[in-house]
């Protein structure tokens, strides 16, 4: 096992270099930008992106030992699945209160308090007690919901309100961002085994090797943001981001704008039936992801494979389905972004099929176990490109937030669900591990998918000929 997973790491990293050579070689260059060429801009970009960055690093390294850390400290696998599930629960309570503390605290604070909540969490690590556990999923609920808000609601706001910059700019910054992410997953999988397993330090090491990530990227927002508040343009004064709620008089208080953004969007989702279909296909596929980022580690490492080095095969598998979802979509393959959201969605029944073979209890088949997993990053690369392209066709631009964070509850709340039916299943059966609950999950997994798929054909065939679906200057695909 031990071997092979070195060996699959190194094939993917391979496999993504080739992609992005043949990216490079085959789509022609776009001409450089107004955006590029703009030094005031570049400076503002790597300014947000270095602390930005670096809370996506932190956040990159607790995920190759967190279950592993669990059952180093002898807890059962039902006793874990609890420990997921207030994470989950916590996502979904603060959820509302993470799009609204901008607002209401300050864009900048917001993040501060990000740094602190995580760099909590993570310190609660190093504590065998059940009860601080609980606590420190629940600060990761809070900080997880936190860094898919702020960061962006400060750049955003910056970027717009006070530099002036034109909105057509921000895409690229972001796409800067997920590049870069990509390889941090990559990389913290291997600094994580590094210091867990090659140097000897435990499970707990990476989460204690992401505190001073977290002190770094609150010292970057606390003198670097500042000063560039400071010293923003003349209209920063007039736009107060930090005053709280005071800030905004016109609009009215922000907890009353959060509640109509939501109100908005759920008109929306009632009213078109292409944004019900996609939040349907969002909510079943991401929840499967939830309940596999909980199982995968129990069901390889009792064949003993360096868990870090696994987590960096599974992240350079996402990496290339991105660079694979790049090529389909260029001017020369000319596949549209609906079709290749349906082989993500396809691919990942198969994972899911062929985990509830692999994982049969006495009749464990690791490797294939492995590629299954593979198989399902893979279908992450090209999901997640393809669902953003069609949110930003079908959901308009003013209640995408609202209808987002309906998205959202399904979603966690089927998690939820799953990960307490593995608890029922396997308290039931003694909190033996390895028991016939695992493949179960998986099987209901693949019936989850199966109904994504369902889904996702009905969208598919009701956005057949509707161009707000489709890619600008690509041929009509034998349609």
């Amino acid at each position: 096992m031990w071997l092979t997973v070195y060996l699959a790491v190194i094939l993917l990293l391979a496999l993504c270099v080739f992609l992005e050579v043949t990216a490079r070689r085959l789509i022609p260059p776009e001409p450089v930008s107004t955006a590029v060429a703009n030094p005031a801009f570049r400076k503002f970009q790597t300014l947000f992106l270095r602390a930005y960055l670096l809370a996506l690093w932190a956040d990159w390294l607790q995920g190759p030992y967190l279950y592993k850390l669990y059952r180093h400290y002898s807890f059962l696998e039902s006793q874990i699945a609890i420990l997921y599930v207030c994470g989950l629960g916590a996502c979904i309570l603060f959820a509302p209160f993470a799009s609204w503390l901008p607002q209401a605290l300050g864009r900048r604070r917001s993040c501060l308090l990000f740094c602190l909540t995580y760099s909590a969490c993570c310190l609660t690590k190093l504590s065998r007690d059940y009860f601080v556990l609980i606590i420190g999923r629940v600060l990761g609920g809070l900080s997880t919901s936190l860094l898919s808000t702020t960061f962006e609601a400060w750049y955003v706001h910056r970027h717009t309100e006070v530099h002036d910059f034109p909105k057509e700019w921000i895409p690229s910054t972001f796409t800067k961002a997920a590049t870069w992410n990509h390889a941090l997953a990559v990389g913290a999988g291997l600094v994580a085994n590094l210091l867990a397993e090659w140097l000897h330090l435990g499970p707990v090491a990476p989460f204690i090797l992401a505190v001073p990530c977290l002190g770094a990227c609150g010292w970057v927002v606390l003198t670097d943001w500042g000063k560039e508040e400071s010293e923003g343009s003349p209209e920063a004064d007039k736009h107060r981001p930090l005053l709280g709620p005071s800030a905004y008089p016109v609009q009215g208080s922000a907890g009353a704008r959060f509640w109509q953004s939501c109100q908005e969007g759920l008109r929306c989702l009632l009213s078109d039936k292409r944004v019900m279909l996609l939040g349907a296909v969002q909510a079943l596929f991401e929840s499967v992801l939830y309940i596999f980022v909980f199982l995968w580690t129990p069901v390889l490492d009792p064949h003993d494979p360096p868990l870090g080095i696994v987590f960096s095969c599974l992240m350079a598998s996402s990496m290339a389905g991105s660079l694979l979802y790049r090529l389909a979509t260029s001017s020369r393959y000319h596949l549209q972004p609906s079709h290749l959201l349906c082989l993500a969605v396809l691919m990942a029944f198969f994972s899911f099929f062929m985990l509830t073979f692999s994982t049969t209890p006495g009749q464990a088949r690791p490797f294939e176990s492995l590629i299954a997993f593979v198989l399902l990053e893979l279908a992450c690369g090209l999901y997640f490109p393809a669902v953003s392209f069609l949110q930003a066709r079908v959901i308009p631009e003013e209640k995408r937030s609202g209808v987002l964070a309906w998205f959202r509850l399904p979603l966690h709340l089927l998690a939820c669900l799953g990960l307490l039916a593995l608890h029922g299943e396997v308290s039931g059966t003694g909190g033996g591990e390895g028991g016939s609950g695992t493949r179960h999950m998986f099987g209901g997994c693949a019936v989850m998918m199966m109904a994504a798929l369902l889904a996702m054909v009905s969208l598919f065939t009701l956005g057949k000929s509707d161009t707000e679906l489709r890619l600008e200057g690509t041929r009509d695909d034998g349609e």
